[in-house]
């Protein structure tokens, strides 16, 4: 579930070229500041996924909410003690 969800906004994810010395920017709408940058796009994109995973971690622990991306949400589950 949680590899769908990093993916599935990893789809979601805009590119562009800036003027820096890692030039490829990517960034994520739907997930308040979720952004990397990198020396070519695929350091950008694996960039922007470890800043992913990070950013849920850190939701979690915050107990910040997290967005529905597609069909795919991430959210507590409450078990019932029997």
């Amino acid at each position: 579930m949680l590899t769908e969800y990093i993916e599935e906004a990893l789809k979601k994810a805009r590119y562009e070229i800036i003027d820096d010395e890692e030039p490829y920017y990517g960034e994520i709408d739907e997930l308040k500041g979720v952004w990397s940058s990198g020396k070519t796009l695929e350091e950008c994109r694996n960039n922007l996924k470890e800043v992913i995973e990070g950013w849920i971690l850190l939701s979690i622990k915050k107990g910040l909410p997290i967005p529905k991306i597609g069909d795919f949400e991430i959210k507590e589950i409450q078990e019932a003690i029997a």
